[in-house]
């Protein structure tokens, strides 16, 4: 398998790694070994590796940036494609923006305030890409991907390139369609509106500021560990519970927000899921709500 791997990754121009830690490409910084990484640098080269794995029998991941995952410490026994540089285009036509599934949030986020472009002010500090952005439906401050997004151009678990509308997408609260039907996000289309680029930069400076102040950046973690549960907010009810500050080793409730979990230094995956567990348990003992975890699982 490894030498078919090689030989298909040279053929599209995509590089091919073995026993990658993952610690290394998750914003944790938690995670053991890869068995494959594959770093995609064209559509074709992502079709044949689709086709490759599912014909083989061999799991495979789609990963951006890391910043919505938490890795097994056992690693991943299968192939992550890597969606990095070479699909970090991003372009500007009068107010629609097309984004290639690579680029970061950030990124296009500055690219729209300099075009004097309004709408991305409240995803700017989410440290993802598009593409994983999109597949959650990642959000902040009130603004949601939804409110954007218009079009996105995927391939099918098959391999098969199609566009899909907004209506299609089931976008609601850090979920869409993507997380169900195993197609991967090539290229979101987004509308958004005119507006006064000082304004526009203030505001992202605002919510900069906001973020520094309020949440855990200077550690290592998955931003928020907890989904919102309907009628209250997860980091209210884990400080109720006082279970802020609480530790299984070197991951933490957070004590600047405790609706964070943070890796202080040498966390493991296990010791992440068992303070969630701990933390689920007491808040539904205490409170009856029931948390769910907002990071993805990876292996």
């Amino acid at each position: 398998m490894r030498e078919q791997l090689h030989k298909l990754c040279e053929q599209y121009g995509c590089r091919l790694e073995t026993d990658v830690k993952l610690s290394q490409h998750t914003t944790f910084r938690i995670g053991g070994t890869a068995d494959f990484w594959a770093e995609i640098t064209c559509i074709e080269g992502m079709q044949a590796l689709l086709r490759f794995c599912r014909e083989e029998g061999i799991p495979y991941f789609v990963l951006g940036k890391g910043s919505n995952v938490l890795a097994s410490d056992d690693g991943y026994h299968g192939v992550i494609l890597h969606l990095g540089n070479a699909f970090s285009e991003i372009s500007v036509s009068g107010t629609t923006m097309t984004c290639q599934a690579g680029a970061g949030l950030g990124a296009a986020a500055r690219i729209a305030a300099e075009h004097g472009l309004t709408g991305m002010e409240t995803l700017s500090g989410i440290p993802g890409t598009i593409g994983g952005a999109l597949y959650m439906n990642a959000g902040a401050y009130g603004g949601e991907m939804k409110d954007v997004v218009t079009s996105c151009e995927y391939l099918t678990a098959e391999g098969e390139l199609r566009t899909m509308k907004l209506a299609e997408m089931e976008l609601s609260y850090r979920h869409s369609i993507f997380a169900e039907n195993n197609a991967v996000i090539l290229t979101v289309t987004l509308e958004l509106q005119e507006g006064d680029k000082a304004v526009i930069h203030s505001r992202m400076e605002e919510l900069l500021i906001q973020r520094k102040t309020k949440q855990p950046l200077e550690y290592p973690s998955a931003g928020s560990t907890f989904k919102r549960p309907a009628g209250s907010y997860a980091s209210l009810l884990i400080d109720q519970c006082g279970l802020k500050g609480r530790a299984v080793g070197d991951a933490q409730v957070s004590e600047k927000h405790c609706g964070f979990v943070i890796n202080k230094g040498n966390a493991t995956c296990a010791q992440v899921i068992q303070l969630c567990d701990e933390v689920r348990t007491v808040v539904q003992e205490q409170t009856g709500y029931v948390l769910e975890l907002e990071p993805i699982l990876l292996g």
